[in-house]
């Protein structure tokens, strides 16, 4: 938000150490005062720190204005100011005075780490953009941006929390913005900010966030449904103030030490109400809310006693929220009652500490001593130490946002081990969700599970109060078709990484066997052995990091195989391995003498290396040809399939010898076509000739009925090799029905 970016000279970069000494004049000194003024709570050591780093800050941004004309250092001074509400530690409000340093203004971490200490450095590292950093997309950088913040605040979560501030005063401050600029920054904060800090517990922070995005996104509607808001509340006013003095009274009578208060609710929260209910103005009742503060737990069950004697309860509004927290930390009793002119009215009833960690969530730590910390840390830690999981499993940041926004959700059922331990997760959860939230493990090796003792499906979505038992077989691995129904950023990133785990070991493997017989035809019988120079020298060439990714990248298409062998076999003949003559002469050309690096055998167990090509699909007894698809692997199309020759004429390169084993492993798909009399029954008896000539079917699509009542039926079929593809459609033309069965050959010549 500002429109001048600092710019460090030489001489001020050198002198960075001084910025923290630097004077102030008046208009600095009485900004200063009016921060100090908010960290009052800090000791005097360590105020004097924050006043070196407001110097240091104040200097750095010297110069620079903020598009309302104010000067750029009011910003992080609003942005402390709201961090010392949280009070937070010296360090944390130091960090928020620095945070936009590095970005605008050339200071280095080094620098700050010498003028300060590098705690206060890594603090505002991980607040600071990627702006220097060249990406191929706008999402892409967004992405990494928030993947290096999210893990930051994973390792110290006062990284969040001065990003939320940031966030917050921008958004209070957005009016000054060009408008142009509105609708990105709302989008996001509504999708990402808001959703983060409702994970932490900062409600109050989530609220406001969610109607100044509000306001920005959708001017006409915030305006249109606050003057609407406005009268009705005006009406219903009184109408709060006798329930609160009724209840207050109820409550005092029966010796009870409540604190009663109101809060209306927001704009969003209404906006999003009748939205997703798809409800009119006039259908949303409940503005306000009442908020109950007890001194104990079982005080809050009392009241709740009490305040459904005094008013009737709306059936299927009631959430126990004490016994079952929110994935935040959230705790508290819901209900929702039928009170004076037949108005509902929703009730929250909570302890002192609990509400103090409903307002500050992992901000309570600060905020608050005694049992708060525990109850909004804990919550906090799990979602914290899952973004260390995915982050483990996901090395692309996009596909890390990606998870991570799964895990954003506020919604959440709460689901029950057999041993009584409550999980959270969130709405449309399954099975594989659960299992995954118990141990990585366990979410591997699941095979199917029971829920309220009953068998269930792996997929099976879960609902509040269900109890789970998670069966499982040490044989057992993810399932890709597991990526279609989970739900949780930590289920799909961990499934993600088995797959590629596995698909990397297949490439290897493969990479292997390519370069082996590239070698040979190098008169090179072998490959050397790992520790061998040859393939160190080989890595520098080929810029690998290890020779595992060689020889995945290999295995991939991303490297000829060829190229590298003939690298490699002038390595070991400069190290005086001579090449065998007879091997090179043999296996060296083909008889139209093109370079070969040898014929690779399949059998049908090479794993997701190795892909069969879908426009040929070819079978056991077709002549082959092997494609190195970049990034793929080993595709395989038939010989006469003219996708194939089209690539080979223009990447010929990349195409390697294949045949099939002598002994293939498995049956392999084809397409056949069946043209059909239309019938009753006739699909049954095609099916039936099928079966009887010992075919699986994969799938079956009819098209249209011609004019003279025939229908082409569609089959992909798995068969053991062309001889039993023949016999097969020999069967079904003996069939009284079919006048003709055919091989689908749409991608040959």
């Amino acid at each position: 938000m500002n429109n001048k970016k600092g710019d460090l000279s030489p001489d001020r970069c050198a002198s960075c150490q001084d910025f923290a000494n630097a004077p102030l004049d008046q208009a600095a000194q009485a900004r200063l005062a009016a921060l100090e003024a908010h960290a009052v709570y800090l000791p005097e050591n360590d105020l004097a720190q924050l006043r070196r780093a407001y110097r240091f800050a104040n200097r750095a941004h010297e110069g620079q204005m903020r598009q309302s004309g104010e000067p750029y250092i009011t910003h992080p001074i609003a942005v402390t100011a709201q961090c010392a509400q949280w009070k937070l530690d010296v360090r944390a409000l130091m960090a928020a005075l620095l945070h936009d340093a590095m970005e605008d203004c050339g200071v280095t971490k080094d620098d700050i780490a010498r003028a300060f200490d590098p705690t206060v450095a890594d603090l505002v590292d991980g607040l600071t953009k990627l702006d220097k950093l060249q990406f191929t997309t706008r999402e892409e950088n967004q992405a990494e941006s928030f993947r290096k913040m999210l893990l930051a605040m994973s390792h110290d979560v006062r990284v969040i929390l001065i990003k939320l501030a940031d966030r917050l005063h921008n958004m209070r401050t957005m009016s000054d913005m060009p408008r142009s600029k509105w609708g990105r920054i709302s989008s996001e904060t509504l999708d990402i900010y808001a959703p983060i800090a409702y994970r932490l517990g900062l409600h109050h922070v989530f609220r406001e966030l969610q109607d100044l995005a509000f306001r920005h996104l959708m001017p006409w509607r915030y305006s249109v449904l606050a003057k609407a808001v406005k009268r009705a509340q005006q009406r219903r006013r009184d109408l709060i103030q006798k329930v609160m003095q009724e209840v207050q009274s109820s409550l005092n009578n029966a010796g009870l030490n409540a604190r009663v208060s109101d809060r209306e609710k927001t704009l969003y929260s209404i906006y999003s109400r009748m939205n997703s209910k798809r409800l009119s103005f006039a259908q949303v009742s409940d503005f306000y809310s009442v908020r109950i503060v007890m001194p104990s737990r079982a005080a809050c069950y009392t009241a709740l006693g009490y305040l459904h004697q005094l008013y009737k309860p709306v059936p299927g509004q009631f959430n126990d929220f004490i016994a079952n927290p929110k994935t935040n930390g959230y705790q508290s009793l819901h209900t929702t009652l039928v009170g004076p002119a037949n108005v509902s009215i929703e009730f929250q009833i909570r302890t002192e500490q609990m509400d103090q960690v409903a307002e500050s969530g992992v901000a309570a730590h600060w905020l608050y001593s005694g049992g708060a910390k525990a109850d909004a840390g804990e919550a906090g830690a799990h979602w914290l130490q899952s973004l260390l999981d995915i982050q483990n499993e996901t090395r692309d940041a996009a596909e890390f946002w990606d998870n991570v926004k799964v895990d954003l959700a506020p919604d959440a059922v709460y689901v029950f081990t057999p041993h009584g331990k409550v999980i959270s997760l969130p709405q449309g959860a399954t099975v594989v969700d659960f299992a995954y939230a118990i141990h990585s493990g366990i979410g591997d090796r699941a095979t199917g599970a029971t829920i309220n003792g009953d068998p269930a499906p792996l997929r099976a979505v879960l609902k509040n109060g269900d109890v789970i038992e998670v069966i499982t077989n040490p044989q057992a691995a993810p399932n890709p078709a597991w990526l279609a129904f989970v739900r949780t950023g930590r289920a799909r990133s961990r499934i993600r990484h088995h797959l590629k785990t596995l698909a990397q070991s297949d490439s290897q493997a493969l990479g292997e066997k390519l370069l082996a017989q590239a070698l040979r035809a190098e008169g090179v019988p072998s490959l050397p052995a790992p520790e061998h120079p040859a393939w160190a020298n080989l890595l520098a060439f080929g810029a690998s990091a290890s020779r595992e990714e060689l020889l995945a990248d290999i295995g991939q298409g991303k490297r000829i195989a060829s190229v590298a062998a003939r690298h490699m076999a002038g390595q070991l003949a400069a190290a005086g391995q001579r090449r065998d003559a007879l091997l090179l002469s043999r296996e060296r050309y083909t008889a139209h003498e093109q370079l070969s690096q040898g014929t690779v055998l399949l059998d049908g167990t090479e794993g997701p290396a190795v892909q069969y090509a879908p426009c040929c699909l070819p079978v056991p007894g077709d002549a082959l040809l092997g494609y190195l698809e970049r990034g793929k692997g080993l595709v395989v199309h038939a010989n006469g399939c003219t996708i194939a020759r089209r690539l080979q004429a223009h990447d010929s390169e990349q195409f390697i010898a294949v045949d099939w084993a002598d002994e293939p492993a498995r049956p392999f798909e084809t397409g056949i076509c069946v043209t059909v009399t239309n019938g009753k029954g006739v699909l049954a008896r095609v099916t039936g000739e099928l079966a009887a000539a010992g075919v699986d079917i994969a799938r079956v699509e009819m098209e249209g009925l011609a004019a003279e009542g025939t229908v082409d039926l569609n089959f992909i079929i798995a068969v053991r090799d062309t001889a039993h593809l023949e016999a097969a459609l020999r069967q079904l033309r003996r069939a009284s029905a079919v006048l003709k069965a055919v091989r689908i050959t749409a991608g040959e010549d």
